[in-house]
């Protein structure tokens, strides 16, 4: 890294100017989606405008701050100034030839100006262009509150030539030792200057991003959505009968449906198998299309989002974080984790054919984990994936789905089942070893994706018509689980649950909780649970 410069987005001027600075952050937000990862050849000249291109309206652009004349004033595409501010200070830090340098006219107290280190910029005249010896990558984005610019590359032998002394004079704006005036405050409508451009919608809105329906998590966005804010859903699925999307989408001002993306990811499932890289890929794939059709509800005034957490790393990428606050619906571990996991295991059972399968591409997932190292709140009922953020989850309740009593065992030997798939990831492997020699049966729920015979030495019993029916015991050792609805289910109606750390389901009656792997204190927690249903009889 050659050089940084670090500046805030968000001034304290009060709620008049809120507008205007939001227009100045939407504005940064697009151009930075030009220059971030640019990079510049040796002896080359970088040209902002010749990067940016044009701030129109018809490109996305909307009214910010414009400094002009000792005033501030709305002006599409303003507030572009800070990001050529920032360029020029990383220039001159990294021993860039300056090329073309202009002042602004009038210095405001405390700003880049002040000190000499300001770049104004008006198209197409008024440009910033430096030249470097040495190839040069620049690297700009924004978090909730600032802007970074760094430029990164080999420092030249030879020193750089001297930076050309910047054009115009200079004079420090006096008014009131406050700063300049503001077309948003100064009461002079009167003025040639004068523009009503920053009466737009009230700034503050949130917008919620949703995918797969959660009960948790549609109770949750009743609780925090306010008048004002806007939805996004792939589809309505509470009136076209679809669970998946049975969102609430009551108080909200604006509900967008993506019925396209939805309707394609639902095609490309039923086209491919139920396990493997391939799947992977396409729910990716899918998540990246979700979260771009969002893309049009990101207008300037919201300024805080609610995001699934699928949709996290294509909105980073995409830049839509930049300058706003948002809080994740942490329904997975991220994938840097979700990997460890998966390598764990696989490590300890090299034969199986699903636990080593598929991996994230490592760019998406240093995206996930940058986007969630800048998120506000973590929000998640799951205590495993809580854990992981300490300070900054929020917990909520799971959803105890209504109990139905099940049928009791009428068979000679306790009923174990094991609520899901035979694949690695959820213990199969785990659970095939602790029950060897047990005189008990086994109803394995789901497809058997470990290979044909797998259970073989395993009594196994076809499932009842109610899954519940006949269970003694659910045991579930997984290494990776989201969703513990057959567990929850299952305490809710008094069968007892053995379950990993990674299930997050809490302290709960009922529930005896083992580590992942360790099939020795597996084989005990089950021994015991059936020698406590053999004394209970």
């Amino acid at each position: 890294m050659l050089a940084e410069s670090v500046t805030p987005l968000w001034t304290e001027d009060g709620p008049a100017e809120l507008p205007l600075v939001a227009g100045k952050v939407h504005n940064l937000r697009l151009a930075l989606r030009r220059l971030h990862g640019v990079e510049v050849p040796a002896g080359a000249v970088f040209g902002f405008w010749a990067q940016v291109g044009r701030a129109s309206r018809r490109r996305g652009f909307v009214a910010g701050r414009e400094l002009r004349e000792g005033c501030l004033i709305p002006s599409v595409g303003g507030g572009l100034c800070q990001l050529s501010n920032a360029l020029y200070h990383a220039a001159l830090q990294a021993g860039c030839e300056i090329v073309e340098r202009h002042a602004h006219s009038h210095a405001v107290p405390g700003s880049q100006a002040e000190a000499g280190r300001d770049a104004t910029v008006f198209w197409n005249y008024v440009d910033l262009r430096f030249r470097s010896p040495g190839p040069l990558r620049v690297e700009a984005w924004m978090d909730a509150g600032t802007l970074t610019v760094r430029l990164r590359g080999g420092r030249a032998e030879e020193p750089a030539a001297a930076p050309v002394a910047r054009r115009g004079r200079v004079r420090a704006l006096r008014v009131l030792g406050a700063g300049p005036r503001s077309c948003t405050s100064c009461g002079d409508d009167a003025c040639f200057r004068h523009v009503d451009a920053w009466r737009e919608p009230a700034v503050g809105r949130t917008a919620h991003l949703v995918d797969a329906w959660w009960p948790e998590f549609d109770r949750y966005l009743l609780v925090v959505r306010r008048a004002g804010d806007v939805l996004g859903i792939p589809l309505d699925g509470r009136r076209l009968g679809k669970p998946a999307y049975a969102w609430t989408t009551d108080g909200a001002a604006r509900v967008h449906q993506s019925w396209r993306v939805a309707l394609v990811r639902a095609w490309r499932s039923r086209r491919l198998a139920a396990q493997g890289a391939a799947r992977q890929h396409a729910l990716l794939a899918s998540a990246a299309e979700l979260a771009e059709s969002y893309a049009p509800l990101l207008r300037y005034d919201v300024t805080h989002l609610v995001v699934a957490q699928n949709l996290l790393p294509f909105l980073w990428r995409g830049g839509h974080l930049g300058g706003r606050t948002f809080d994740v619906l942490m329904a997975a571990p991220p994938m840097g984790e979700l990997h460890a996991r998966l390598d764990a295991a696989a490590r300890l059972h090299p034969a199986s054919p699903t636990l080593a399968d598929f991996r994230a591409d490592q760019a998406l997932v240093r995206d996930e984990a940058r986007a969630l190292a800048c998120a506000r709140r973590i929000v998640t009922p799951h205590g495993d994936l809580a854990a992981l953020f300490p300070g900054r989850a929020e917990v909520l309740d799971w959803a105890i789905p209504a109990p139905s009593a099940p049928r009791p065992n009428a068979g000679p030997r306790p009923r174990i089942v094991f609520p899901g798939p035979t694949v690695g990831r959820k213990g199969a492997y785990e659970l095939r070893e602790a029950l060897a020699g047990v005189d008990a049966e086994l109803v394995a729920m789901g497809s058997r994706l470990e290979g044909p015979g797998f259970w073989d030495g395993v009594r196994l019993a076809a499932p009842e018509a109610h899954w519940l029916d006949g269970t003694d015991l659910v045991v579930f050792p997984a290494f990776v689980e989201s969703q513990p609805r057959r567990l929850l289910a299952a305490l809710a109606v008094g069968v007892p649950v053995i379950a990993t750390p990674v299930c997050g389901l809490g302290p709960r009656e009922g529930l005896t909780v083992v580590p992942a792997g360790d099939v020795a204190a597996l084989r005990a927690a089950v021994t015991a649970a059936l020698g406590a249903r053999a004394a209970a009889a």
